[in-house]
């Protein structure tokens, strides 16, 4: 019962981070079905459990870092990590999936809705689960730590709360390049267990209706959700520079999803 009392007193503490789960949940069941995504959830949840615990006792793969404790009986901990940090990782590994499927991903020719909307795109399962899917899922999963790692360590000055902070701080607005290493070494043992395992299942993925496109759309959403989020607290705690840094970052990358969106589908003819 005092873990249940607990568990309640971190969804009040931290309701954003429970929407975000929820947008998680919505978006990933609609687009692989509750196997994969609770399958999903639980591997990435697990391997980001392991790495954090490690690394605050021995500094590997994020490097030297430590939580102060300054929450504990407001929000749930498993050891001496913040349940809301841990599963965090979750949400946003799919959505850096979701949006390198969406940047990736063939487009059926001739498919586009009369030229309306965005193109229709394969989900074949060796498509899917490529490489050059893996290395981009890898890559935007470390990026949006750029945006949220720097503020997330000034949350004295907002409602986080100064919940950590790092011995040596680094050169990334006081963030250690390591961290930066350690999320993509998350996002990388999460993928090379899950892949494999959805090579394996044999559950059929739900209807892709109106199409694939349109539900990954939905993690993608999740993506820019977080990122305009977080964007928006480190405007709002006067960190000018580090937002526009922050800003500046997605722009490219904002752009060539829109054009791969917009660009019309090859026809069949």
């Amino acid at each position: 019962m005092e873990f249940f009392f607990l568990f309640l007193k971190t969804i009040w503490f931290r309701p954003y981070v429970f929407a975000f789960l929820a947008a998680f949940l919505v978006s990933a069941i609609a687009l692989i079905g509750w196997p994969r995504t609770w399958r999903f959830w639980l591997i990435s949840w697990i391997t980001a459990f392991v790495c954090e615990y490690s690394s605050t006792r021995n500094g590997i793969p994020f490097g030297w870092y430590h939580y102060n404790g300054s929450t504990v009986g407001q929000e749930l901990y498993f050891s001496n990590i913040p349940f809301m940090d841990s599963i965090s990782f979750s949400f946003l590994l799919f959505a850096s999936y979701c949006l390198a499927l969406l940047l990736l991903l063939p487009v059926v020719s001739g498919h586009r809705d009369s030229g309306l909307g965005p193109p229709r795109l394969s989900f074949s399962l060796p498509e899917r689960t490529s490489w050059p899917v893996f290395i981009l899922t890898v890559l935007l999963f470390a990026f949006i730590d750029m945006v949220i790692d720097p503020v997330a360590l000034r949350g004295d000055r907002w409602f986080l709360g100064k919940i950590y902070y790092y011995p040596d701080p680094g050169v990334h607005y006081g963030v250690p390049m390591a961290n930066y290493v350690g999320w993509a070494v998350v996002g990388s043992i999460s993928l090379l267990i899950y892949f494999p395992l959805d090579r394996r299942l044999t559950a059929s993925l739900p209807p892709q209706l109106p199409s694939t496109t349109h539900r990954l759309l939905l993690g993608a959403g999740l993506y820019y959700g977080v990122l305009i989020f977080n964007l928006a607290v480190t405007f709002w705690i006067g960190e000018s520079l580090q937002g526009t840094t922050g800003l500046l970052m997605y722009v490219p990358v904002t752009a060539i999803l829109l054009l791969r969106l917009l660009t019309p589908a090859p026809s069949n003819a």
